[in-house]
């Protein structure tokens, strides 16, 4: 399958353009990272990753070259947490360096590869990697057709999630890589049960990233896993360029409206907290979002009245939780309709690509091609800046 993707260096390009979700297997320079094979003979003077990445949006890994070997911290696995993780990936047929007690050893590139979240999906579609897919936590909140297709044809085990992960269904499936996240919680958390049964395990935490650029920068995190370097680097360089492009071209306007978020769970409301990576996106499609003056990077409780008192008169509501249409928020509660924007029908939800198992690509593919998302964004706050987009992620309810 081919991919489209543009690097535009002037806004006018971007206008009428839509990106779709794979990137070809460009063309190498001969001397280029082994992609699915080892080395045939080792030499120490070698430099056996050529293609490497580096890190510009992304807060919470880092990563080191060596000859034969790359090393990847995360240094924040999860918000709060006391320490980090180290995986050390050493191009198979090479020998493993010392002084790395305590990391965990991976040989690269993986072969095969168990995903615990959605958000790496779009990863190995865009890597040209999904026939490395084996396994997944589960079957229902996947929207990536190619996924699809896998698990159709039976091509994928489903392996459970959190703590209650089959380990021993992980087993059979003796996979390189598990990729999963942790919250710091043994209730939840699915890599200490993995790791005791040892089973390779590398923590993702792109949900930990507080910028849309660093959230999808986490694709090169999974690229190194497979040698893939160039592919990451190409469509990311792409993705950053039009982010770029299109935020400038949303600096321009003269007035912002102003944007109200998400809807009430559970007797609270929650609400992206200024420093999150939705405040981010909101601001750089040229909104001005009520709450940017709060500091907090996650959400932020607060009643119906607290929400009410500042957020009655806005022009714009995205995100009111699962909605795909008005009188969904009307059974919820009926006080809904007392905000302006219910009443001008300025709702826009980002239900615009759900599957009948209620998957959403938002919290799929979004991750990753948070340009597309911001390309939504500005047409909902100024359409005439993108007269020519139409939503892709975003609908407006009715």
């Amino acid at each position: 399958m081919t991919m489209r993707f543009f690097h535009r260096a002037l806004w006018m390009a971007i206008l009428p353009v839509l990106f779709v979700f794979t990137v070809p297997v460009m063309a190498q320079d001969a001397a280029a990272n082994l992609i699915g094979e080892c080395a045939a003979t080792y030499d120490p003077t070698v430099n056996y990753f050529p293609d490497r990445v580096e890190i510009e949006y992304a807060s919470t890994f880092e990563v080191e070259y060596f000859n034969n070997y790359k090393v990847i911290h995360v240094n924040t696995p999860w918000q709060g947490a006391e320490r980090g993780f180290t995986y050390v990936l050493v191009q198979c047929g090479t020998p493993v360096p010392d002084g790395y007690e305590g990391a965990a050893v991976i040989e690269v590139p993986i072969r095969s590869m168990v995903s615990m979240s959605t958000t790496y999906l779009p990863h190995l579609v865009a890597l040209d990697e999904v026939d490395a897919l084996v396994g997944v936590d589960e079957f229902d909140f996947i929207y990536s057709p190619e996924i699809r297709e896998r698990i159709d044809t039976d091509e994928l085990i489903e392996v459970g999630g959190g703590n209650l992960v089959n380990v021993e269904q992980v087993l059979n499936l003796d996979p390189d890589l598990v990729m999963t996240y942790g919250l710091g919680s043994p209730d939840y958390d699915a890599h200490p049960v993995l790791i005791e049964a040892g089973i390779p395990v590398a923590l993702n935490a792109d949900f930990v990233e507080t910028s849309p650029l660093g959230r999808a920068e986490w694709l090169k995190f999974t690229a190194m896993f497979f040698n893939r370097e160039y592919a990451a680097n190409t469509l990311f360089n792409a993705i950053a360029a039009d982010y770029a492009a299109l935020t400038e071209l949303a600096a321009s306007v003269a007035e912002r409206p102003t944007v109200m978020v998400n809807g009430m769970f559970q007797g609270t409301w929650y609400v992206s907290g200024g420093s999150s990576f939705a405040a981010q996106l909101i601001r750089d499609a040229g909104g001005e979002y009520l709450w940017a003056d709060d500091e907090s990077v996650g959400g932020v409780p607060l009643s119906f009245e607290e929400v009410f008192d500042r957020a009655q008169e806005s022009d714009f509501w995205l995100n009111a939780n699962f909605w795909l249409s008005l009188n969904d928020g009307l059974a919820e509660d009926e006080r809904y309709a007392e905000f302006a924007p219910f009443q001008t029908g300025n709702v826009f939800n980002n239900t615009a690509r759900v599957s009948p198992s209620g998957a959403n690509d938002y919290t799929e593919s979004g991750a990753l091609r948070p340009d597309i998302v911001l390309q939504d964004l500005i047409h909902i706050f100024h359409p005439e800046l993108l007269p020519d987009h139409t939503l892709y992620y975003y609908q407006r309810l009715s």
